[in-house]
């Protein structure tokens, strides 16, 4: 199906489709340039773990509505606070997807357009893979406000070096989409209005390939980030000879031997 409209209406600040086994998700908030408003944050990261709940999902794609992927958080949420610890229960809320999708064995791919700016750029850190089009305009730009990417920096400091992600909290200047290539926070670069083409190609990509070893190794490489390498290596062991265990190992092994690798839809399930 492309669309199931019962998990769409569940939302009011993403849109939510699939097409085959990729899930899509877009940041419906165009007149707010896709500004991360609480409701948008909720939403985002409850459509994460409805595809990763849902078996058929193999990918998930984040674009943005209109003319910008997201320009940060709704700055116009900050004055309906007044506490520490509100705005650290406010703050929590904006950043739990940067967490989500870490979490999640499904891998996520941003497509990101116009500009991904302070939360704008922490997801398409945080996102697994990511696209953007020619002309995207990236930047944590917080301390142009007041603010600081202090939530935006941790996966910032994932998909970049220490001096990079220092030089974009601090200065809160904006890189384009061919320097955000260089540094590693981006994938692919496409033309401009294909960058979604291209990130549904690389989730296809994926999708043909077996769900279960996707999904367990994504897992399994996260919790692997975190460890020393001897650690790491025993660790991936571990999960290898679980991985191994599988019915999806047992007859994709079988097939590929047979000349015959399996396609998208003959994976099994577990």
């Amino acid at each position: 199906m492309s669309s199931d409209p019962a998990t769409t209406e569940q939302f009011e600040s993403v849109t939510v489709s699939r097409d085959g086994y990729v899930g899509q998700i877009t940041l419906d908030r165009p007149e707010a340039m896709n500004t991360f408003s609480t409701r948008l944050a909720r939403d985002l990261d409850d459509a994460l773990h409805a595809f990763e709940a849902d078996s058929e999902v193999r990918a998930i794609v984040i674009d943005g509505a209109g003319k910008t992927f997201s320009a940060g958080i709704d700055l116009s949420e900050h004055g309906d606070h007044e506490t520490e610890a509100e705005y650290e229960e406010w703050v929590t809320v904006m950043e739990a997807p940067f967490q989500t999708v870490t979490e999640i064995g499904t891998p996520v791919i941003a497509a990101a357009h116009g500009h991904a700016a302070a939360n704008g750029i922490g997801l398409v850190a945080a996102c697994d893979l990511a696209v953007a089009a020619e002309g995207t305009q990236f930047g944590a730009t917080a301390p142009k406000v007041g603010l600081f990417c202090m939530g935006p920096a941790v996966p910032l400091m994932n998909a970049l070096t220490r001096k990079r992600t220092l030089e974009l909290v601090l200065t809160g200047e904006l890189i384009d989409a061919e320097t955000a290539l260089e540094w590693g926070l981006l994938n692919r670069v496409a033309p401009d209005g294909e960058h979604r083409v291209a990130a549904l190609e690389l989730a296809e990509t994926i999708a043909r390939k077996s769900p279960t070893a996707v999904q367990m190794g994504k897992r399994a490489v996260y919790e692997m980030f975190d460890r020393e390498y001897d650690d790491a290596l025993e660790y991936s062991n571990e999960r290898f000879g679980a991985l191994c265990t599988t019915a999806a190992a047992r007859d994709g092994i079988e097939a590929f031997l047979a000349g015959e690798p399996l396609e998208a839809d003959e994976w099994p399930g577990e």
